[in-house]
C-alpha cells in the first residue's frame, strides 16, 4: 500500500498555480529526508485513527471507516501521540532546512493540540458530543466522488459501526458531565437520528439496487435506534447528575492557545485586548448608524436596513449576482489573485442540511480529484412557512449582511483561501493540518479589509450621497458581524477563566452585540464546548498586525495583493509560523497584536 504522502504528492502535482508563490521548498539535507519519512509515518497513523477526516480531505482509501473509540484504541492513540511528540522533539534538535523546520513546528502544534483534547479537555470522558455526531455521512451524498453504489456501501459500513460506537461512549463517559455538553449532545443525537431516518433515506430513494438498499436499510434502522437510545441514555443517566462545571480554568485555557496556536499572552492580557476592541467597534457601530439616521438608536437603524432584502424567489439569483460583483471588485482593486477562474456555485442548501445552516461554503478536500466542485449554500424559505416567518428569515438575508457573509465565505474569504491552498506549493503537512485562528481569522479579516478598500464601489464616476449612504449600511452590517466575534472573544475568556455562567454570557451577547435572547443563548452555549471561538477575532487581529509589520519591512515593494498572495501560499498554519516565514527580524516573531 502506498504511503499517505505518496498520494498527497500526486495531488500536489495536479495543482496548477497562477498566483505568486513563496520560494520553492527544496530538501537540503539528509535530516530533511528523515523528517519527511517521520511526517509520512505520522500522517498515515493520524488518518488511520481518524478515517472520516481522510475522506473529507479527499483521500478515499478511508471511505466507509469510522474511529474505534474503545478504551484500548484510545489508549493506543494517546501512546502513539506521546511517542511522536518525543520523536519530534528529537527531530527539532537536528539541523533542518526552512521547509522541514516549518513543517515540524506545524506537526508539533497538531500533536500537542490533540494531546490537550485527550488529557486536559478530556473530550472522550467529559464531552458526549464527541460521539453524538460521529455518524455524519453527509459527504457521501453531497459529493459525487464515486459511483452511488460504492458510496452507499461506505454509508452502510459506517452506520453498521453504531452499536460499538455508543457502547464505547457509555463506557468512556464520566458519571458527572457538564450540563451544556449533555443538553447539546442530546440535541445532536436526536437531530442525527431524524436525519438518518428521513433525509438520508430521501436522498437515496433513487438507488434501486435491492440487495444494496436492503443492507443499507438494516444498518440505518439500527443506527437510528442507537442514536435515539444514546439520547435517551444521556437524558436519563447523565442529565440528572449534570453539573455547571464546563470551564477549562485559566491555566488550561492559556495552554490550549499556546500549544495549538502558539499564542503566548495570558488570558488577562487577551481580555484587555478583547474589551478594548469591543468598545472601539461599538463606537464604530454607533457612529455609522448616525450617518444613516442621526435621530434613531443604532440598533433600530440596523433593524431598519434589514428590511432591504431579496424576495423569496430572488434570494438565490440575487446572491449569485452579488457574489460575482464582489469577485469583480477584488480583481478591479487588485486585492488578491484568484489562482483559478472556477467559481463557487451558489445553490440552495440541500434539504438535509437546512436545520443547521444559514449560509455556508462547501469546498472539496485539498486532495480531491473527482468531486472538485465548490458550493456556496444559501438556505431559502420553506414553502409551507407562514408569511411572517418567511419575512423574518429574509431579513437575515438583507443585501448588506448577505454580501458581508459572501465575502467571508467565498471572495476573498474561505473559497479564495481554498483556491490558494490548492494552487500553492504547500506541503502535505500544510494541507492536512490547519489553524483555527488563521482559517477563521482570515475570513473574518476579509470582511473588514474589503470594506476598507472601498467596497461597495460607487455606481457612477463620482460618489453620490446615495453611494455614501449605501456604503454606511454595508459598514453597519460588517460592524455587527465584528461585534458578534468580539463578544465570543470576551465570553470565551470569562466563561473559562473567570466563572461567567451561560446565563451571564447570554446577557452579555444581548447587551453588547444586540442579539435576541434565543440566538444569544446559542452563542453562549457554544462557548462552553468551543472556547476556541475566540480565535475568529484573535486571528483577524494577528493578520492585521502581520500586514502592518510586513508592509513596514517591504517598503516600496509592498502591495495588498502581494501580501495576501504570499501569506496564503504557506497553507493555513498558526499566524506565529507565518510571522517566522514572512518577517526577516526574529525579534518581531513573537509579537501577537
Amino acid at each position: 500500500m502506498k504511503s499517505v504522502l505518496s498520494w498527497l504528492a500526486v495531488a500536489l502535482l495536479l495543482a496548477s498555480c497562477a498566483a505568486p508563490q513563496p520560494p520553492p521548498r527544496v530538501t537540503f539535507t539528509d535530516h530533511d529526508v528523515q523528517f519527511d519519512r517521520l511526517a509520512d509515518e505520522f500522517i498515515s497513523g493520524w488518518l488511520a485513527w481518524r478515517p472520516q477526516l481522510g475522506t473529507a480531505l479527499g483521500l478515499h482509501a478511508y471511505d466507509g471507516r469510522v474511529t474505534d473509540f474503545s478504551r484500548a484504541s484510545l489508549d493506543a492513540e494517546l501512546a502513539r501521540l506521546k511517542r511522536f511528540e518525543e520523536r519530534l522533539v528529537a527531530a527539532a534538535a537536528r539541523p533542518l532546512g526552512p521547509r522541514a523546520r516549518h513543517d515540524l513546528r506545524l506537526l508539533q502544534t497538531a500533536v500537542r493540540g490533540e494531546l490537550f483534547q485527550f488529557e486536559d479537555a478530556a473530550a472522550f470522558r467529559r464531552n458526549p458530543m464527541t460521539y453524538a455526531g460521529v455518524l455524519d455521512v453527509n459527504i457521501y451524498i453531497k459529493r459525487n466522488f464515486a459511483p452511488i453504489g460504492q458510496r452507499v456501501r461506505s454509508i452502510t459500513s459506517i452506520l453498521a459501526g453504531a452499536p460499538a460506537l455508543f457502547a464505547a461512549a457509555r463506557a468512556n463517559l464520566d458519571a458527572e458531565l457538564p450540563r451544556p455538553f449533555v443538553e447539546t449532545a442530546i440535541e445532536i443525537a436526536t437531530a442525527g437520528a431524524d436525519f438518518l431516518a428521513k433525509d438520508l433515506v430521501a436522498a437515496l430513494e433513487e438507488v434501486h439496487d435491492e440487495s444494496l438498499m436492503a443492507a443499507f436499510a438494516a444498518a440505518n434502522t439500527n443506527a437510528v435506534a442507537e442514536l435515539r437510545g444514546f439520547a435517551s441514555w444521556l437524558e436519563k443517566e447523565r442529565l440528572p447528575r449534570a453539573t455547571a462545571g464546563f470551564a477549562l480554568g485559566r491555566e488550561k485555557f492559556a495552554r490550549m492557545l499556546r500549544v495549538s496556536e502558539l499564542i503566548e499572552p495570558a488570558p488577562d492580557e487577551l481580555l484587555a485586548v478583547a474589551m478594548r476592541e469591543l468598545q472601539r467597534e461599538q463606537a464604530v457601530f454607533a457612529a455609522t448608524a448616525k450617518l444613516i439616521a442621526p435621530d434613531k438608536p443604532a440598533i433600530e437603524v440596523f433593524k431598519a436596513i434589514q428590511k432591504d432584502h431579496p424576495t423569496e424567489a430572488g434570494l438565490i439569483p440575487d446572491t449569485r449576482r452579488n457574489l460575482e460583483a464582489i469577485r469583480r471588485f477584488c480583481v478591479d482593486r487588485d486585492v488578491i489573485t484568484f489562482p483559478s477562474a472556477v467559481r463557487a456555485r451558489v445553490e440552495e442548501t440541500p434539504a438535509f442540511l437546512r436545520a443547521t445552516s444559514f449560509a455556508s461554503m462547501d469546498t472539496p478536500g485539498p486532495f480531491e480529484t473527482t468531486a472538485t466542485e465548490a458550493y456556496y449554500y444559501v438556505t431559502p424559505t420553506e414553502k409551507d412557512w407562514p408569511a411572517a416567518q418567511k419575512e423574518e428569515w429574509l431579513t437575515a438575508f438583507n443585501y448588506y449582511t448577505t454580501d458581508v457573509v459572501s465575502i467571508h465565505e467565498a471572495y476573498p474569504g474561505h473559497y479564495a483561501q481554498f483556491l490558494h491552498l490548492n494552487a500553492s506549493q504547500a506541503t502535505a503537512v500544510e494541507k492536512v493540518f490547519t489553524s483555527y485562528a488563521f482559517v477563521e481569522g482570515w475570513a473574518h479579516y476579509t470582511e473588514q479589509m474589503l470594506l476598507d478598500e472601498g467596497f461597495p464601489a460607487p455606481r457612477g464616476p463620482k460618489p453620490t450621497v446615495e453611494d455614501t449612504l449605501r456604503a454606511a449600511k454595508y459598514r453597519l452590517a460588517q460592524s455587527d458581524e465584528a461585534l458578534l466575534r468580539l463578544c465570543r472573544f470576551v465570553c470565551a475568556i470569562r466563561m473559562h477563566c473567570e466563572g461567567m455562567s451561560v446565563e451571564d454570557a447570554t446577557r452579555f451577547f444581548q447587551a453588547n452585540c444586540y442579539y435576541e435572547a434565543k440566538p444569544a443563548q446559542s452563542e453562549a452555549t457554544r462557548g462552553t464546548y468551543d472556547p476556541g471561538y475566540c480565535l475568529y477575532t484573535i486571528g483577524k487581529l494577528q493578520i492585521l498586525k502581520l500586514r502592518a509589520d510586513w508592509q513596514a519591512q517591504e517598503g516600496a515593494k509592498y502591495s495588498l495583493r502581494r501580501f495576501h498572495d504570499t501569506m496564503l501560499g504557506f497553507g493555513a498554519p498558526p499566524v506565529r509560523l507565518l510571522r517566522e516565514r514572512m518577517l526577516k527580524d526574529p525579534a518581531k516573531w513573537a509579537e501577537v497584536f
